[in-house]
């Protein structure tokens, strides 16, 4: 039984782009947005445009910086990444999965949450190439 519900935008955190929270509390489960590489200044983590306008985007920075943000959320809540029971991860290219999946195992390991990694048309910005949201058991 739920008890008590709360959300949150995190201090210091990029603002999310619409009218919806970092996290949802709902009684011991965090429930974390989905959360891309994003700054606060909006600049992307692991993302560059030169002078002409060409493009690098690096899925490895990309998915260390998203986790590292879905942990800073979490310790706003006196939760950390060992409390992620659940992943969703949206790629936009399947052929970033190798390197997104190197990363992720710098973090978890199949003692860590369950996984699902789709395949998305997009994602809100052409820079971004990976977004994740996460459960998290987090008992108050």
């Amino acid at each position: 039984m739920i008890h008590q519900t709360r959300s949150g935008v995190v201090e210091g955190m990029a603002t999310p782009r619409g009218r919806f929270p970092h996290f949802v509390r709902a009684g011991d489960l965090l429930f974390v947005s989905g959360t891309s590489s994003r700054r606060p200044d909006n600049s992307f983590a692991g993302a560059s445009v030169d002078g002409s306008g060409v493009t690098e985007v690096d899925i490895r920075q990309q998915t260390r910086a998203v986790i590292e943000y879905i942990r800073d959320i979490l310790a706003a809540q006196g939760a950390t990444l060992a409390n992620v029971v659940d992943i969703t991860a949206f790629l936009v290219n399947m052929n970033d999965f190798g390197g997104y999946n190197e990363v992720y195992a710098e973090y978890f390991d199949e003692n860590g949450p369950a996984r699902t990694t789709v395949a998305v048309h997009q994602l809100p910005h052409p820079l971004l190439t990976i977004e994740i949201k996460a459960v998290a058991y987090a008992p108050r």
